[in-house]
């Protein structure tokens, strides 16, 4: 069976947030839209969002690094969310594996947000339904689309190509290719939900660090050094 996923490149990521507002974009208007935004312009927005990216720091100064860790739905082969659903609103697609939810039959009871242990689940606040990510699955069985278009929004808009997408079960596609040889792995493999997303490990790098390029020659915090004339001659003095 067909299982089509999302591999992300954390390596490549730098935390731009393409993929949340070209998602966002595609899917308020889309097959799976409304997306509610609650408070969508200040500095913390809030709202129904498929995709989030996750920054933080890890290791001690100066050995420290920032990781960027987008995360949506995994689209699970064996979805716990589909399992639990007491009215069959969450299904996966026979044909794709895409996870979905029927909006006309989900009844807001969350029990989907509690089995899934990646927290992919969000509830809609004004249509009091559960929302995830869809793959984009109205574009890209949009065969009306040209074929290179018919991809994910999120892999479409981002700038460093850091997002694959394909077929999982097939070995000779490109993210089957990605994961073999560049050591692809899931998330929380011990829960045994099998997430067809895959993730690509970042790549250790060593620098050196010379402990005085620590100290900047142009820190704008360092006081000018201004001299206290006792009496002299000055630049003044030889120029009226």
């Amino acid at each position: 069976m067909t299982q089509l996923a999302l591999v992300i490149d954390l390596n490549v990521c730098v935390g731009c947030h393409a993929c949340v507002t070209s998602c966002k974009q595609w899917n308020t208007s889309g097959w799976a839209g409304p997306l509610v935004d609650e408070n969508p312009y200040d500095a913390d927005p809030t709202g129904t969002f498929f995709n989030r990216v996750q920054t933080f720091e890890v290791g001690t100064f100066p050995d420290t690094e920032t990781v960027h860790f987008p995360k949506s739905c995994l689209h699970c082969e064996e979805p716990p969310c589909v399992q639990v659903c007491p009215t069959g609103a969450s299904y996966k697609r026979a044909d794709n594996g895409v996870v979905l939810v029927d909006y006309d039959k989900c009844i807001g009871c969350k029990y989907c947000s509690w089995a899934c242990p990646y927290g992919a689940r969000e509830v809609d606040e004004q249509q009091r339904v559960m929302k995830k990510c869809t793959l984009c699955i109205d574009r890209i069985t949009d065969l009306t689309l040209p074929e290179r278009e018919r991809r994910p929004a999120c892999v479409l808009a981002c700038p460093a190509s850091a997002r694959l997408f394909g077929d999982v079960h097939d070995p000779d596609s490109e993210v089957s290719i990605a994961i073999r040889e560049r050591g692809g792995y899931q998330l929380l493999p011990e829960c045994g939900t099998h997430p067809a997303n895959h993730y690509l490990p970042r790549r250790k790098t060593r620098i050196y660090i010379d402990p005085e390029e620590l100290l900047r020659a142009d820190n704008p915090l360092h006081k000018e050094d201004l001299t206290t004339y006792q009496g002299e001659e000055t630049l003044d003095d030889v120029t009226w």
